[in-house]
This record gives structure tokens, C-alpha cells and sequence, in this order.
């Protein structure tokens, strides 16, 4: 509240103005804080003072209810002044208020002239094009707000001969054309109009001879002309209807494509589809969790199952056979309401339209593709499940599983435990508390020969989910003798199983190419004129197809209304348990499922592999001259070195190890070598694996990585054309015999006596097997020959010998030395075969052969200066050292070789392989599921799986929640 202290007056309507100043003299009211400006004129209700400050501060507070009222009060001493004030103010008032009509005015014109404008374009629009009438029409503009063009349009219309030959009166509209021209002729140049009559109508009866005889021809030509027009308008509009389709199709795919980046709000029953999606992948047995409401169709095999279900989606979906069995596992439709007819299944973006026969078509030769995929080799049906969903207008919303058909006996060309098959994917399906069998009945048989009826009373003995279902009625009208049969059918007297509802139906004459509206014209119109209806057997509301998919549709949302939270109760329990056993088993690990254990491991493989290029060049070129010396050592030494050595004779020497040294070059040097590369790059790539595993890798994907590594090999092809550079490369080193330095050749010796040591440490051992331990052996480790090894034994001393006396014996024995070592043992007493002899004696020369080979291979080491200066020396022919070399220096080379191409070829196209093995693999969820397996694998997946299913739900719960 204000405290006043005094009062001061405004210079221009006199009144008092409280203020805190204590200034009791006159001031302008406009030096006084707005507050209290606002105060004085609220206070004293004076709106009319003309200080502008004053009139916006009291429009400002003009909502101060709290402050008192009063009545203006005339100061002393003013007299009528303020009278005379308020009587002019009067006049202020009424302009301002005429300036405001004017603005109304102003914006009536406005808008009414925006109005205008836009109601003449819509009527514009409205108006049919004649742009393909301009020969009628000339090309004059007419526009709104212009004069015509009298003179233009006289000059414009046709003369009369043009219009006597399109029209059968010529005189009447000769007449009248010309009059009309010359009306308009006269009106531009200011002439009488009827000037011009008589020389027209003269005109006109000149020629009139010439236009009755081309009368008829103009008359024919132009209804051609019409047709023709016609059908080329109807074929304008067929094709834009059709490009307007297509558009449409294209704008929504692109909508969904995400182009426009909205959000697309899906459905109801698509919400609670892509939850039973899940749900058959997280569990195929569907145990005590998936207790979700479904439809479940059983019936026996060609009962009419699957036309029932058409004509609930109405449309002809599915693949049909004449009494085979069509249907060989399960297929989940959705069925939801929308603009077009069309199907898609789960795992594909095509859209299949239903209105036409082409796709229809294309759709049930691809569910026939997949139901022929699932079955297994050896099987007739499976359990696998195929996902489709059909929109279209009118559709009951509701979630179908049509089974395979229930069979009674085995046939031919089926596999044996087909009919458990069928009993067990059945029972599977039903024993699901929640979900609601459609019992599909064949009303043209036997009630008799039905077998789901009993399978259907054992899953649901109270029938308190079962809906009854007797099809082809009108057969059964007709082939049975007493109606009264179908009235106990569908009022459950006749079957021991129970049910919610009994509905009869008819799916069509038993023509595979039928339509669905013609169906349904059918069945309405049997059951309009059928005895059943009439005499009361059947209700009204048990018969068509149309009440059957309304009552299945509301016993399906009944039921999901009533279970659906409880479901998502038991998924949240399940996910706790999940979580705490995780937490308690891996309390360091991150929940990864198989596919990001896989992204992992993928990761880590082709780490390993691009370590294979940081191989030092070294390294690859010292294992590849080792491994391939391995390889071919024995060809060498055998084939090539011992029998150019055992001729005695240096020019006999040279020309026989030119020629074998070319023969294995072109024969089987260059594949020797490309295998021991390949070899050596597998040995490296394992050697690589093997050691990351070991630096704190996950041991869960030991298999995976051995798989790859498997494959990938298996997938190498080492290129072709490599072998074609490095056969003459290797031609090329291997004709080189100049040794050019010391060191040269001190290496060549060494190698040569590297290998020649080998080659006799070998044969000693092969000698010893033979003939057995020595004197040594026997004495101190109780060891004895056997028979055999007593005999070699024998023999091996006969032939030592024999050495001894001839040091420069051939490599062969003559038949008459072979006689003569025989009849020496047999004087000895001992009995052997000649072959033995030749076996004893092929190892003790080459024992004998390799000891002379490295003493002369110790002479040899100061024959380089013999050598370079061409001396011919009997004891130091050093040959077989330059063989060496020869042979050393094509290792030499071969690997360098061969490391080039393995660093700039084959590591990588060995990557490329291995990329492409880990993306193929990838792709198989299967392979996944073999190669990365474990509790803790196990564990996340259903971690990731129940999440993902509580979340669907809980979003289903909620949109259903709005829907109500």
C-alpha cells in the first residue's frame, strides 16, 4: 500500500494527484512517476486527458479492480471548462471510430477480391480442356477483362463452304454463318450489315451442286475422326491411371524408406506380430513363456483349411493341389485393415498387389519356394515357420497359423514319421493356454473319418478356445440324405469334442480358379436359397465367412486383452532371473550376443592376418630356402648328385647333371617350390594365430578362428602364371657355373658338407636297423639280433670286404660277385637271397661312397685357386662343388623369389580370402551358432532376446491402452 503524503495538480484537467513527494505546488502530471499517473486516472476515472502519457498509462491499468471507483469530481473554481472539454471530446470519438470502418472496409475489399480470384481459378480448372478442338476455335487469346477482337474473330470463323461440308442443312447454316460474319464485318468497318446476305446465299447456290455430292464422305470422314479421338482419350486416361498408380506406390515406398525422415506409427496388430516374430525365434518349442494368443487352423488334410483362410484374407494366397499335401509348414499370417490389398513377407521388402493375378501368382510360387527350402532332405514337412502379412480394406485384424494338414495313414513318396510330425507341430501349437483353435471340418464326409476332432478335444476338452468351423455345406445339402446331421454338427451333439462357436461355410465349387468375390456371391447366394436357413437348422450368424472372421476377430482381441499384461508380467520375471545370473557368473563382462561376439572375433582374426605382412623379409626368404632344401634334398642327392658322381670321369660328371638338373627344372622344381611357399604362408598364419591366442584372447572363439583359418586356405589358389617367371629364373641360376670369390666357394663346401654328413648320418642308421646291436649294445643293455639281422649281419661283413679289396668299386654288383658272397656265407653256414645281398650292398656303397665324397670335399677347400685358374688336377676335379654351389645358389634366389610374391601377392589376396570367409560366415546363422557356442553366449542371446520382446510388448500393452 502507498503511503500518501501530499497532493499535487495536474496542469491540464486540474484534478488531484496523491504523491509521496510532499510537493504541494502545481507540476506537470508528465513529470510524476507512471505509477502514480496511472493511480490519478484510474482513481478519478478521467480517460479524456491529453497528455499522451496519461491516456497509455490508463489504458495500461484500466484491469485495477482493486482500486476504488468514484466519480469525477469538478475542482473548484473551474467553472463549465470541464463541460465544454467533454462535449468536444465527442467528435475526437466518432472519427476515430469512422477511421476504423475504413480499415474494415479496406480489408473486406481485400479479402472478398482474394476470394474472388481464387473461386474463378477453381472453376478455371474445372473447365475440360479444348486444346484439341483449335480447328473450331481459332488461336485468339480470350482473357478476362479484355475487349474481343471482332474483326479477328469475323476473319476466325469459318467461311460457309467449310461448314456445308460437314453438315447435312448446308442452306439453313450458310445462311446463318454469314449473317453472323457479316454482323461482325459491319460492326468494325461501320457498313450495314445486310449488304453481304445476297452475295453470300448466290455464292452458296453456285456451288451446292459440289457440296451435296461430297456431303456424305465429310460426314463418314469426321465420325472416323470421332472414334478415333475416343480411343485415343481412353488410352490417355488407361496410362495416366496406370503412371498414377505407379507414382503412388513409389512416393509410399520412399516414405518408408525413410526419405522424408518421419516416423511411420505402425499398427496395432503389426506391433503384436513382430512380438510373435521374436517370439518363434527366441523359442521354436514355444514352452510355458510364449503363451500368447494366436489363431491356430488345424484341420485334416484337404478339409478346406487353407480356402478358409482366403476367405478371410480374401484373396488367393496360398499354393493349391488336388488332394497332395500342399501346405508343409507352418505360416503365420497377420491380417490388418488398410488402403491397398497387398502382402509382404517379414524378411523381404517386396510387396506383392493382390488385385493382380501376376503377383498373385508370384506370391504363391514363392511360399511354395519356401516351404520346399524348410523341409529338410528326407522330411515332408517341417516346423519351421514362414511370416506373411495382408492389408486391404475390410480385412478383420487378427494373427493366423496354418497348419499342415492331419493325415491318417503314410503314402507313398512321404517320409515315415510324417504323421507324428504333423501330431507334434499340432499339439505344439495348441497346447498354448491362450491361443484359439479354428477346428476346420470337410462337411462332405463322414463326420466319422474326422481325425482332429479328437486331437482337438484332447488340447482343449472344456472347447472354452475353440471355434468349430463345417465347410463345403453345399455339398453336404446335397449328397446327404438327412439335413438333420449338419443341424447336430453345428449345434455340437454330434462330435464329442466342445466349442465357443459353430459356424457353417462355403469356400467356393471346387475350381482352383475361382475369385474371391465370386465366392462370395456364391455362398451368399446358396445360403439365402439353402433349406437349412429356411427350416432353422442354421442361425443366421453361423453362416458365410464374413460372420466367421468377425466372431475369430473378436475372440482373438478378447483373449489378448486378457493375457497380454500377464505375459509381459512373466517376461520381466524371466529377464530378472537372466540378469542376476549374469551378474553372478560374469560380473566383468559385457553382455555381448552372438552376433557382436562375432563382430569381436572378426576383428581380432583380421588383426592377425595383417600381422602377416610385417614379416621381415629375412625371416620369410631363411625358412624357404630351408623348407624347399628339405623338400628337394633327396631328388638331389639320389637322382642327380650320387649317379653323375659314381661315373668317375669330370666331362661324364657335368653333362649328367646339366641334363638332369634341366629335366627337374622343367618338370618339377617351379610346383616344388610353389607348394613349399604355400606351406610356409599356412605355417606362418597359424604360427600368427597361436600367438594371439595366447595374449589374453577369448578362448570362445578358438573354433571360429580355426574354422577360418581352414577355410581360407582352402579357398587360396596361388596364381598361375608365377610358375611360368619362376621355372626360368630357376633355369637361369641353375646354368651359372662361375663362382666368382673365395667366400663363394668356402660356402658352397660348406653346404656340400653339411648335406653329404646328413646323407651318412642317415645311411649309418638305416645300416645299423639292419644288421642290428652291436657287441656293446648286446652286452650292456641285454639286447640280441634277430635272425634276420644275423643274417644281414653276416652278409654286411662279407661285403666289407669285398669293399676293401676293390676301393673303387662301381655302384653295382656283377652276378658273379653276388655268387661268390653267397657261396661264402653258405660255407659259413648261413642261407641268404641274392636280393638281400643287392639291398646290404646298395647302403654299405653309399656309406662308403658319402666317406670318400667328404674327403674329397676337405681336398677340395683349397682347390679355388685350381678352379678360377682352369688347372686340370685329377685329385682336385672340385665338380661336385660347384654343383653345390649351383644348387645353392638357385635356393638362394628361388626364395627371394618367392618372398616377393608371398609380400606383394599372396598375403593379400589371403586377406581378401579371409574377409570374405568371415562375411559368408556372418551371413550364416547357422555357422554362428556352431562356432560360437556357451552358456555365456546362451545367456546374452536370451538377455538380448527377452528385452527385446518385454520392450515390443510393453509398446503393444500401451498402444492398446489408447486404442480403448
Amino acid at each position: 500500500m502507498l503511503r500518501v503524503r501530499s497532493k499535487v495538480i495536474c496542469t491540464v484537467c486540474r484534478h488531484l494527484v496523491p504523491t509521496t513527494t510532499g510537493v504541494k505546488f502545481r507540476i506537470p502530471l508528465q513529470k510524476l512517476h507512471p505509477l502514480y499517473r496511472a493511480i490519478h486516472h484510474r482513481y478519478y476515472g478521467n480517460i479524456n486527458c491529453q497528455h499522451p502519457p496519461h491516456r497509455t498509462a490508463a489504458r495500461y491499468f484500466t484491469s485495477m479492480s482493486r482500486l476504488p471507483m468514484r466519480p469525477p469530481k469538478v475542482p473548484p473554481g473551474a467553472g463549465g471548462r470541464g463541460y465544454q472539454q467533454k462535449r468536444n471530446f465527442w467528435v475526437a470519438r466518432l472519427a476515430a471510430r469512422l477511421l476504423k470502418l475504413r480499415y474494415i472496409l479496406l480489408g473486406s475489399a481485400v479479402g472478398g477480391g482474394y476470394t474472388a480470384k481464387k473461386t474463378y481459378d477453381e472453376w478455371k480448372d474445372m473447365l475440360p480442356d479444348f486444346s484439341e478442338y483449335n480447328w473450331v476455335i481459332p488461336d485468339f487469346v480470350w482473357e478476362i477483362g479484355q475487349q474481343i477482337d471482332l474483326e479477328k474473330l469475323a476473319k476466325a470463323l469459318p467461311e460457309m463452304e467449310e461448314i456445308a461440308k460437314l453438315l447435312p442443312d448446308i442452306d439453313k447454316i450458310g445462311e446463318n454463318f454469314t449473317f453472323i460474319k457479316s454482323i461482325l464485318s459491319s460492326e468494325t468497318s461501320g457498313e450495314p450489315p445486310l449488304k453481304a446476305t445476297d452475295t453470300s446465299t448466290s455464292a452458296l447456290q453456285d456451288d451446292k451442286q459440289y457440296k451435296k455430292s461430297s456431303e456424305k464422305e465429310r460426314i463418314d470422314q469426321l465420325q472416323e475422326d470421332l472414334l478415333r479421338t475416343q480411343l485415343k482419350y481412353q488410352r490417355m486416361l488407361e496410362r495416366l491411371e496406370k503412371e498414377n498408380k505407379e507414382l503412388r506406390k513409389v512416393v509410399l515406398q520412399k516414405d518408408d524408406k525413410g526419405i522424408h525422415q518421419r516416423k511411420v506409427k505402425k499398427s496395432l496388430i503389426d506391433l503384436y506380430s513382430e512380438v510373435l516374430d521374436i517370439l518363434s525365434d527366441y523359442d521354436a518349442n514355444y514352452n510355458t513363456q510364449d503363451h500368447l494368443p494366436r489363431v491356430v487352423v488345424v484341420g485334416d488334410q484337404s478339409a478346406g483349411k487353407t480356402s478358409v483362410l482366403e476367405m478371410i484374407a480374401q484373396a488367393r494366397i496360398f499354393p493349391r493341389g488336388s488332394g497332395e499335401m500342399m501346405t508343409r509348414s507352418p505360416v503365420k499370417v497377420t491380417l490388418s485393415e488398410g488402403p491397398h490389398h497387398v502382402a509382404l513377407f517379414k524378411d523381404s521388402g517386396r510387396e506383392f498387389d493382390l488385385t493382380k493375378e501376376e503377383d498373385l501368382a508370384a506370391l504363391r510360387h514363392e511360399i511354395e519356394l519356401r516351404m520346399r527350402k524348410s523341409v529338410k532332405d528326407g522330411q515332408t514337412v517341417s516346423s519351421e515357420t514362414i511370416s506373411l502379412s495382408v492389408k486391404g480394406p475390410g480385412i478383420q485384424r487378427m494373427v493366423l497359423v496354418d497348419l499342415p494338414g492331419v493325415i491318417s495313414t503314410v503314402t507313398a513318396g512321404m517320409a515315415s514319421d510324417t504323421k507324428e510330425t504333423i501330431f507334434s507341430i499340432s499339439k505344439a501349437y495348441m497346447q498354448n493356454p491362450n491361443a484359439i483353435i479354428l477346428c476346420i471340418q470337410d462337411g462332405s464326409v463322414d463326420a466319422e473319418r474326422s481325425i482332429v476332432t479328437d486331437l482337438v478335444s484332447q488340447m482343449d476338452p472344456q472347447g472354452k478356445r475353440t471355434i468349430f468351423v463345417l465347410t463345403k455345406v453345399d455339398l453336404a445339402e446335397k449328397n446327404l440324405a438327412s439335413p438333420n446331421r449338419i443341424q447336430q454338427i453345428v449345434e455340437g451333439k454330434l462330435f464329442p469334442m466342445k466349442a465357443l462357436g459353430y459356424f457353417a461355410v462355403v469356400t467356393g465349387k471346387g475350381s482352383s480358379g475361382e475369385s474371391i468375390d465370386s465366392i462370395k456371391d456364391y455362398e451368399e447366394e446358396f445360403f439365402q436359397g439353402s433349406r437349412l436357413l429356411r427350416d432353422g437348422m442354421l442361425k443366421a450368424h453361423q453362416v458365410t465367412t464374413k460372420n466367421l472372421s468377425l466372431a475369430v476377430s473378436d475372440c482373438f482381441w478378447k483373449m489378448v486383452r486378457e493375457s497380454v499384461e500377464q505375459q509381459a508380467d512373466v517376461f520381466k520375471a524371466s529377464r530378472f532371473n537372466l540378469e542376476t545370473e549374469w551378474k553372478n557368473n560374469y560380473p566383468r563382462l559385457r553382455e555381448l550376443d552372438r552376433n557382436e561376439l562375432y563382430e569381436k572375433a572378426k576383428n581380432e582374426i583380421l588383426d592377425e592376418v595383417i600381422s602377416l605382412s610385417q614379416v621381415t623379409p629375412q625371416h620369410w626368404e631363411a625358412i624357404l630356402q630351408k623348407k624347399l632344401w628339405e623338400r628337394v634334398s633327396t631328388h638331389v642327392i639320389e637322382n642327380i648328385y650320387l649317379p653323375a658322381a659314381q661315373t668317375m670321369d669330370s666331362g661324364t660328371f657335368n653333362t649328367t647333371v646339366d641334363i638332369k638338373l634341366k629335366q627337374w627344372t622343367d618338370k618339377q622344381l617351379p610346383h616344388k617350390a610353389l607348394e613349399v611357399a604355400w606351406e610356409t604362408l599356412q605355417e606362418e598364419f597359424a604360427r600368427f594365430m597361436a600367438e594371439y591366442k595366447g595374449k589374453d584372447q577369448d578362448d570362445i572363439f578358438d573354433k571360429l578362428k580355426e574354422a577360418v583359418k581352414d577355410e581360407s586356405i582352402k579357398r587360396h589358389k596361388w596364381n598361375e602364371r608365377a610358375m611360368d617367371s619362376l621355372r626360368v629364373i630357376q633355369h637361369n641360376a641353375l646354368e651359372d657355373r662361375s663362382i666368382t670369390d673365395k667366400p663363394q666357394w668356402d660356402a658352397a663346401i660348406q653346404f656340400m658338407e653339411q648335406t653329404l654328413q646328413s646323407r651318412l648320418k642317415d645311411t649309418e642308421a638305416v645300416i645299423k636297423d639292419m644288421v642290428g646291436p652291436d657287441w656293446k649294445e648286446r652286452w650292456l643293455s641285454w639286447k640280441n639280433r634277430t635272425a634276420d639281422q644275423h643274417i644281414r649281419n653276416e652278409t654286411k661283413t662279407e661285403l666289407e670286404r669285398l669293399l676293401k679289396l676293390h676301393d673303387e668299386h662301381t655302384a653295382y654288383l656283377a652276378n658273379d660277385e653276388v655268387t661268390t658272397v653267397r657261396k661264402n656265407l653258405e660255407g659259413r653256414s648261413v642261407e641268404v637271397d641274392p636280393m638281400l645281398i643287392k639291398d646290404t650292398w646298395h647302403q654299405l656303397y653309399r656309406r662308403h661312397f658319402l666317406q670318400k665324397a667328404l674327403s674329397h670335399c676337405n681336398l677340395c677347400k683349397r682347390g679355388f685357386y685350381y678352379y678360377q685358374r682352369h688347372f686340370v688336377d685329377s685329385e682336385l676335379e672340385c665338380n661336385d662343388v660347384v654343383l653345390f654351389w649351383r644348387i645353392q645358389r638357385m635356393l638362394v634366389i628361388t626364395g627371394n623369389t618367392l618372398r616377393q610374391q608371398l609380400t606383394n601377392t599372396e598375403v593379400r589376396r589371403l586377406e581378401k580370402n579371409v574377409k570374405e570367409v568371415l562375411d559368408d560366415f556372418g551371413e550364416d546363422s547357422e555357422k554362428k551358432c556352431q562356432l560360437i557356442t556357451g552358456r555365456r553366449v546362451q545367456l546374452a542371446e536370451d538377455l538380448k532376446k527377452v528385452r527385446e520382446i518385454q520392450e515390443k510388448l510393453e509398446a503393444f500393452i500401451e498402444a492398446l491402452h489408447k486404442e480403448k
